[in-house]
């Protein structure tokens, strides 16, 4: 699977949990850490579990992708899954306005929202 086709999926995984405000930030050209970040909020520390166990659940059955490394799932403020190219971030949303990821390491060129 191909980096434009992962951040499809993932997208899909965390809108298809009700994810909010799905936000894919390209930071190729600002870190080697990743060259995407996909961000996106949930309700409450349930819902933003669930948004991370979605993505972890599609990518792992469907794919046989398995994150490099994942954090904060037993919390459900702030999640973070590595997957290597795309690092996705799940936030409650008072924790996401609190880190605001997207004023960090966005700009007008970087930015796109997701729609389904």
């Amino acid at each position: 699977m191909n980096t434009e086709e992962m951040k499809r999926v993932i997208c899909k995984a965390l809108s298809d949990k009700k994810g909010e405000d799905i936000t894919i930030l390209d930071v190729r050209k600002l870190t080697v850490l990743a060259d995407y970040f996909i961000i996106s909020s949930g309700k409450s520390a349930p819902q933003v579990r669930a948004l991370a166990e979605n993505v972890d659940e599609v990518l792992s059955k469907e794919y046989g992708i398995e994150p490099l490394h994942r954090d904060g799932v037993s919390e459900g403020r702030w999640v973070v899954m590595d997957y290597g190219s795309i690092i996705v971030h799940a936030f409650r949303d008072d924790t996401r306005m609190l880190y605001c990821l997207e004023k960090l390491w966005g700009n007008e060129e970087n930015i796109e929202k997701y729609s389904d």
